[in-house]
């Protein structure tokens, strides 16, 4: 009984950390996921944490607050900058719907709480799906369990917030969302490109015909049919970017961690 109630402080910082984890990390951090199910979830690992883990001496004193504030930020940042990559797909429908001519036709998402465009939250669904089928939702699992041996609760590693390693991994984690975002919106972008070339041509040569009622729809199905060629290499896109996602919270989690 002693030893559970001596256990009771490392217990609560394991589950700040693995609730600032599910707070942003894709799939589990979606709104129409109900809170007290992410709770139930964060306090069976936060126990199965405590028990595969060394049980380090920490009690409730004046100093216990910041371990709280460490722990939160540890998790929210992992979760950060896992979720980041993701949102490539979002960036590369939103690119798409501006040249099909959907970008005024923008949906809720119920998962994130945003205005989201059509293509784009497409794409999303798609690869969460494809991501739970190679059971990347466990992966994630397993990266938060080995964040307690790289950043361990008892540590003291708040430098991390002002290192520019950390600013300079989130900067560049940004800069391979975009660049994969216009890989995967590239094919039907550039499809797009020669549709409104040729419908300036034939403006300029055939005066009578309306190429405003034609080029939509022309668009549109030149659209879906370059993304029926295409389903299969973003497929291989987003399971590149699942391993991405893996690489940058391990070196999130070796920069927070320190030397």
């Amino acid at each position: 009984m002693v030893e559970f109630v001596n256990s009771i402080p490392s217990f609560l910082l394991i589950l700040v950390r693995i609730t600032g984890f599910f707070a942003t990390v894709p799939i589990f951090s979606y709104k129409n996921i109900p809170t007290i199910h992410k709770l139930g979830l964060s306090l069976i690992l936060s126990f199965f944490v405590i028990v595969m883990i060394p049980d380090p001496t920490i009690e409730i004193d004046g100093y216990y607050l910041f371990y709280i504030i460490k722990e939160l930020l540890v998790g929210l940042s992992i979760g950060f900058i896992a979720s980041i990559l993701l949102y490539a797909l979002q960036v590369a429908g939103g690119f798409i719907d501006l040249q099909m001519g959907f970008a005024m036709a923008n949906v809720f998402d119920p998962q994130t709480g945003i205005q989201s465009p059509l293509i784009g939250r497409y794409l999303y669904i798609l690869a969460i799906l494809f991501l739970l089928s190679i059971d990347a939702h466990h992966m994630l699992l397993n990266g938060i369990f080995q964040s307690y041996q790289l950043v361990p609760i008892d540590g003291w590693q708040m430098t991390f917030l002002i290192q520019g390693d950390v600013a300079h991994l989130v900067v560049e984690t940004i800069s391979r969302m975009f660049y994969i975002a216009f890989q995967i919106a590239m094919p039907v972008v550039g499809c797009l490109f020669l549709v409104d070339l040729a419908l300036g041509i034939i403006s300029r040569t055939v005066p009578q015909v309306n190429v405003f009622i034609i080029g939509l729809p022309l668009k549109i199905a030149v659209s879906l049919f370059v993304l029926l060629l295409t389903i299969s290499i973003i497929f291989q896109v987003v399971e590149g970017l699942y391993v991405d996602m893996l690489s940058v919270m391990k070196k999130m989690m070796n920069l927070i961690g320190g030397p």
